[in-house]
Order: structure tokens, then C-alpha cells, then sequence
């Protein structure tokens, strides 16, 4: 159960098997305000909040917002939006013109259509460095500035790749809510997603660690700028791993 706050939007998340049949109120972390659970009253309720019953679900089931997409480079001299028929001649172009080495050289022979997907959680300061060293490595990378819209783009289903750093989003929880987006994924599901911990002070490619944070790899902070060759490492070990088992289901490597 998630209530927001109706002073300061942020969303606290409530343990369904905890929450009492009577209405209840909890403080926000936040901004310390009281918030209503928003649960009716049992008993008598009044013609008042019959009608303002509405306006709290809307506050309270909002739209999905996920982590937009990481755009590299804009061109300084386009003016004005860019059609559709624009941006796909631009793609089509860029396949048709790029060597067949570069093609190689992409994340375990991914065609140029079909790049990884790569959600990043990291604090506001690395944000910028590392979604640029993943796109430019061949990632569709998208950047999630808070939890929320974190968590909005996990579950669309779409990645391969979750990197997260313990820092992300402190106020709302981030780490906590975007951990448990992978961790109530099915078997099958968490297979195929590739979850990295960016860490301020553990060591990296640190395998026994990784297992005991759930995670299938961890890169220390200070590596920043081998990160992309790091990832690229462990997920071929990770491939090999699965090699045979991949084949079995007839699935693609990550």
C-alpha cells in the first residue's frame, strides 16, 4: 500500500499485511506533517467525506512517470522539434554508413535496432559521466532522478541492466524500493536482468559480496570510468553461465 504525502508528494510505502481496518494517520519522513491513511471509516461517515473520498484516490493513483531517456548529444544547429521522418532517416543512415567492425564491437553482437537497456539510480553527481560512457557503448540508457520514476520504468519489464547506487534518493527510500523491484521478480524474470551495485566503499568485481547483496556485480565509485568495460566483463561470464540453459529455453543471451 503506498500513501503520498499531501504536503511534500513523497511516497511512503505500508505493509498491507500491517495496516489496521480503521483509518490510521503515520508522520512523513520528510517533512514530518501528519498524513491520513485515507481508508473509510467503518462506522458512521459523513455526507463531507463521501464527497471527498474522489479527490484523495486521485491524489493517491497517479500516472506512470519512468526515468525518461538519456539523449547524448543534441545538434546545436537544428531549430525547432525534429519530425519522426527525421529522427528515422537519421537512424537509418547512421546503420547504413557504420563498418561492420563497429557492429562487432557492440555488447556481445547486439545489432545497432536492438541495444541493451540500462536504467541508472545513482546520485545526481555521476549521473551525467555514466550514462554517457553507456550510451556511447552501445546502452539505451535511461536516467531516473528520483524513486519513483525509478520504479515506474522497472516495471514496464523492458531491461537489462539496473545500476544502483545505496545514495540514490535517500529521502524516498530509493535503494530500498528499487531492490525490491528485483527481488519480487520471478525466476525466470531475474535471470534476465543484470543488477549492479555502484558502491561508495565496497571493493569491485567482489563476487562474494555480490551474492550477498543480491546483486550480480559490484563497481567501487573510484572506477567510474572503467565501468562500461567492467559491466561488459561480467556479463560475459554471466552469458557463459547461463550458456547452455539460455539454449535450452531458446533465449538470447543478455
Amino acid at each position: 500500500m503506498i500513501i503520498v504525502c499531501q504536503k511534500c508528494d513523497s511516497r511512503l510505502q505500508v505493509d498491507e499485511a500491517k495496516v489496521p481496518a480503521r483509518p490510521f494517520v503515520v508522520r512523513c519522513p520528510k517533512c514530518n506533517s501528519s498524513i491520513d491513511s485515507g481508508l473509510p471509516n467503518t462506522g458512521e461517515q459523513s455526507a463531507s467525506i463521501l464527497v471527498e473520498a474522489p479527490a484523495a484516490e486521485n491524489a493517491r493513483f497517479e500516472q506512470p512517470n519512468p526515468a525518461p531517456l538519456f539523449q547524448v548529444d543534441q545538434k546545436a544547429d537544428v531549430i525547432g522539434p525534429v519530425s519522426p521522418i527525421e529522427k528515422l532517416t537519421e537512424l537509418l543512415s547512421g546503420l547504413v554508413s557504420q563498418p561492420a567492425a563497429a557492429v562487432r564491437n557492440l555488447p556481445y553482437g547486439r545489432p545497432a535496432w536492438d541495444p541493451r537497456k540500462a536504467l541508472i539510480c545513482v546520485p545526481e553527481e555521476h549521473r551525467e559521466n555514466i550514462a554517457r560512457s553507456l550510451s556511447e557503448s552501445g546502452y539505451k540508457v535511461f536516467v531516473a532522478t528520483d524513486t519513483r520514476q525509478a520504479v515506474d520504468r522497472m516495471r514496464e519489464n523492458l531491461l537489462d541492466l539496473v545500476l544502483l547506487d545505496p545514495r540514490f534518493d535517500p529521502v524516498e527510500q530509493g535503494p530500498v524500493f528499487v531492490t525490491r523491484e528485483v527481488n519480487i521478480l520471478r525466476p525466470t524474470q531475474r535471470r534476465r536482468l543484470f543488477f549492479v551495485l555502484l558502491s561508495p566503499s565496497l571493493r569491485t568485481m567482489d563476487n562474494h559480496t555480490a551474492f550477498l547483496n543480491n546483486v550480480n556485480a559490484i563497481i567501487n565509485v573510484n572506477e567510474i570510468a572503467d565501468l562500461p568495460k567492467v559491466i561488459e566483463h561480467r556479463l560475459h561470464a554471466y552469458n557463459e553461465l547461463y550458456k547452455e540453459f539460455n539454449q535450452v529455453l531458446g533465449v538470447p543471451a543478455l
